[in-house]
């Protein structure tokens, strides 16, 4: 075989380190790249933030006319800028999130309507150490306290729980000398469920309903409520009183009542207690109109000031000629992690300016007025890749007289429309959940008569995208809305 030389050309792309912290920097989201920033704070000593204050140093005054020419050409400032069950918890919840309502009349969280400083387990251990429990009762009731979810249900079986009892020893090491078994786990799950509030302990929806039930004076009409929990809680969910009615042989005063019993029941008795920590969101973009235009400006506390150490740089530019300079690698780390957080914040206050742009009938009249979009459209006119555009709007957030969306949320896929332009996703579930609030309280709409409506504006759609989108808010079914909106007419 005979050896032949030849040359040709070649194209590669090789991501050089500076490129790679670009990108990395890039989708970052500002908690990430807070936190990023002060670890190159506290490893590189080249760096440092403008507002830092160190003390005189009789070095500084010595420097070179040429170490302050490297500081000044190196300072660079960044300051700009379903069963039964789950059917049953979908339709309560309907329910409870409608009815409760703040003084303003707007609706409020559970949390909100049931403030709390103390935990659930905090609650019934104060309990049980008030009851008369002593002994291996007493370690088996805290067994199960801490076995509780924060919804105060038992998701563990007795069975389960038993298991993990013997496994970890604790027929050995319990207080007493007789063996703990199921039945003594049984004994003590009773005692729990006696506990405040009434449900706690409940292995399932229906047991958790039956317990609250109890508690309740005996009546006619709660032993229907309860005959309803045990045996028809799957019609009780979809709403389908008459049914109901037929099977359980009652009078409708008789049904309303029971079933008024019901509705008023907690489904979740230990959220009440739920502790939750609020999440903030920083927006890194924030929108101002200015000259009837609406512009972005760079949240400034997302990246503070930084700058060069002019002390070390004079070190460095000293021992220029050193290529053991232990600095100066850092140096240039510190260059390039400057300029990667000023090529980061350009991008985004471009790509979010663009958005603005395209968007800008929906800073003016709301979700209604979104029109499609998509990252290609930015990408092409900004001359940029989709992935950087995917980058620059994932994790980042815009604030808005509107509210705080993230950037992603103005990319919207197409409706294809009968005439004229075509209807962004956005817009078309504005347009069914006006629909809903607009709707008649004795004959709501159902998602295939919503269907229709938009198709007569020239809207294509299908029922069930109709369903989808509605869904997705959090809307209920026509039974559903079509129940509770007759329950609160005839409530007032």
């Amino acid at each position: 075989m005979k050896t032949v030389l030849q040359t040709g050309l070649t194209q590669q792309l090789k991501l050089t380190p500076q490129l790679m912290q670009s990108i990395s920097l890039l989708q970052m989201s500002s908690l990430e790249l807070g936190q990023e920033i002060n670890r190159y704070l506290e490893n590189n000593p080249l760096l440092e933030e403008e507002s830092s204050v160190y003390p005189s140093n009789d070095h500084n005054d010595a420097k070179t006319e040429g170490a302050q020419q490297l500081a000044q050409e190196t300072t660079t400032e960044i300051t700009d800028g379903p069963d039964s069950e789950d059917q049953y918890r979908e339709g309560y919840n309907f329910t409870y999130s409608a009815t409760c309502r703040s003084s303003d009349d707007e609706p409020v969280s559970r949390q909100e309507a049931y403030p709390s400083a103390t935990s659930l387990r905090d609650h019934l251990v104060e309990q049980l150490a008030l009851s008369n429990c002593c002994g291996d009762d007493r370690q088996l009731l805290r067994i199960l306290i801490e076995a509780l979810d924060e919804n105060g249900y038992l998701s563990l079986s007795l069975d389960e729980l038993f298991e993990e009892l013997q496994s970890s020893g604790y027929e050995k090491h319990h207080e007493g000398g007789e063996t703990a078994n199921l039945g003594s786990l049984q004994t003590a799950l009773l005692q729990l469920q006696s506990f405040d509030p009434a449900g706690v302990g409940a292995r399932d929806l229906r047991e958790c309903l039956r317990l609250q039930l109890l508690c309740a004076p005996a009546s006619k009409q709660r032993e229907l409520a309860l005959n309803i929990v045990d045996n028809h809680l799957g019609l009780l969910a979809a709403h389908d009183l008459t049914k109901l009615k037929r099977l359980i042989d009652c009078d409708e005063e008789t049904l309303n009542e029971a079933h008024a019993l019901i509705v008023n029941l907690d489904p979740l008795p230990g959220a009440r207690f739920a502790q939750l920590t609020p999440n903030y969101i920083v927006p890194d973009v924030i929108v101002k109109k200015q000259h009837n235009r609406w512009l972005a400006e760079i949240n400034p506390d997302i990246i503070p000031p930084l700058r060069i150490n002019q002390f070390y740089a004079s070190v460095v530019h000293q021992q220029r000629h050193n290529e053991q300079a232990p600095l100066g690698a850092q140096l240039q780390e510190a260059r390039w992690f400057i300029k990667s957080l000023h090529q980061r914040r350009d991008t985004i206050l471009k790509v979010a300016q663009t958005i603005i742009d395209r968007q800008n009938d929906f800073f003016e009249r709301g979700p209604i007025a979104m029109r499609p979009l998509v990252m290609r459209d930015i990408a092409v006119e900004l001359q940029l890749h989709e992935s950087t555009i995917s980058r620059a709007t994932i994790k980042k957030y815009i604030a808005t007289p509107r509210g705080v969306f993230e950037l992603k949320y103005f990319f919207t896929s197409p409706i294809a429309a009968e005439y004229g332009d075509a209807y962004s996703s956005t817009s078309l579930r504005e347009l069914i959940k006006q629909l809903i609030e607009k709707e008649s309280s004795h004959k709501p709409l159902s998602d295939q008569k919503i269907s229709e409506i938009l198709r007569d504006q020239g809207v294509i759609i299908a029922r069930r995208t109709v369903a989808k989108y509605r869904e997705a808010m959090g809307l209920p079914t026509v039974n559903q809305r079509k129940a509770f909106k007759t329950k609160r007419h005839s409530g007032r």
